[in-house]
């Protein structure tokens, strides 16, 4: 199973950090993504993004987790040459992650 297939994610970003905010479909699948999707799990599955350190958060009143990724924007929206300067296509590779 792939992440996608009970979770959906939503990403922002500030200077060369971005956030990914992961929500399952249903709630009770929120202490399954809890269970499988740690902070480490995300740094390696993004490593050839993400440079920094990777921090969860867990938000139990939304059923949510949300990962903090430093260092991932290719220094940032005003300096990157990359071609998603925001990192928008990040939430979409983490929710390839398998489960």
């Amino acid at each position: 199973m792939l992440l996608h297939d009970i979770a959906h994610c939503r990403a922002g970003d500030k200077g060369d950090t971005s956030t990914l905010s992961l929500f399952p479909y249903l709630d009770e699948d929120f202490s399954l993504l809890v269970r499988q999707v740690s902070a480490n799990r995300v740094r390696e599955h993004l490593a050839d993004h993400i440079r920094g350190e990777v921090v969860r958060y867990e938000l139990p009143n939304l059923c949510g987790l949300q990962f903090i990724c430093r260092q991932a924007l290719d220094g940032g929206v005003t300096t990157s040459l990359a071609l998603d300067t925001h990192g928008k296509t990040l939430s979409s590779r983490l929710l390839a992650l398998v489960l």
